[in-house]
């Protein structure tokens, strides 16, 4: 009974099938892709690879810089249709040579805007790992574009170490 004392004076009730959504602002238009890539490389030197943040402009182009706050937080400068964005970014997930999920948490520099990430890894063999990731933006552009491309550059990163 305890737990529920705490819910008593909440508002629960949701909003009626025919009653319009509450407005909140111009919320911004939110985006997912998906997408593949085998790489010839270990799945342990990939999920490493995926681990270090502060390479991410490397592949990733829309990151133009990046600086480690502590284990699990980052500053990332962004760019996106010629706007200039700063984001801070936290790990939400790890889980070593499987899986890696990151989003942006809001704050006075680009409030309005989300960013997540999921990138999963599977073996394909002793040389090879497949590479999936799953990208939530509402930063604009072409997100499907933006995941094959940065999925292209880094396979072409780790292939060339």
């Amino acid at each position: 009974m305890a737990g529920a004392a705490r819910f008593q004076k909440m508002n629960t009730r949701g909003s009626m099938p025919n009653e319009p959504m509450p407005k909140k602002g111009n919320r911004p238009r939110i985006d997912t892709a998906e997408g593949s890539i085998a790489v010839n490389a270990p799945v342990d030197a990939i999920y490493k690879s995926w681990l270090a943040f502060e390479d991410y402009p490397k592949f990733i182009t829309a990151i133009k810089r990046v600086q480690k706050l502590d284990k699990n937080h980052f500053v990332a400068s962004l760019a996106f249709n010629g706007k200039q964005y700063e984001a801070t970014l936290e790990i939400m997930l790890r889980v070593p040579e499987r899986r890696l999920a990151w989003r942006t948490i809001s704050n006075s520099h680009a409030q309005d805007h989300l960013a997540a990430g999921v990138v999963s890894f599977a073996s394909l063999s002793d040389h090879g790992t497949r590479v999936s990731l799953k990208l939530t933006s509402s930063f604009g552009g072409n997100v499907s574009h933006r995941v094959d491309k940065y999925l292209r550059n880094f396979k072409r990163l780790i292939e060339k170490r």
